[in-house]
């Protein structure tokens, strides 16, 4: 989950997030779900991934498009939550 410091960028993000699909081979899906609501106190995104296995995780992390998503990202994320399931 992911709170942006300016909710006007959580269209760009989810666009950005989305667009890794098939540029990573070890991410197997990804979904990205946008607040609707803006209700106080919600996330602007829930991002749920799924990967080959932990490897496969860490190398997504790794990976050269995750990392440019990131430079974008970072500055503007205010907070964000990791759930990491199998």
């Amino acid at each position: 989950m992911m709170r942006l410091h300016d909710s006007v960028d959580r269209t760009e993000a989810a666009t950005r997030l989305r667009d890794m699909a098939g540029r990573i081979p070890e991410l197997l899906s990804i979904e990205v779900l946008v607040d609707a609501l803006g209700r106080p106190g919600a996330f602007d995104l829930v991002l749920r991934s799924t990967h080959t296995d932990e490897a496969g995780l860490a190398a997504y992390i790794e990976h050269p498009a995750h990392q440019d998503l990131l430079v974008w990202l970072r500055p503007r994320l205010a907070d964000r939550a990791v759930v990491d399931a199998r």
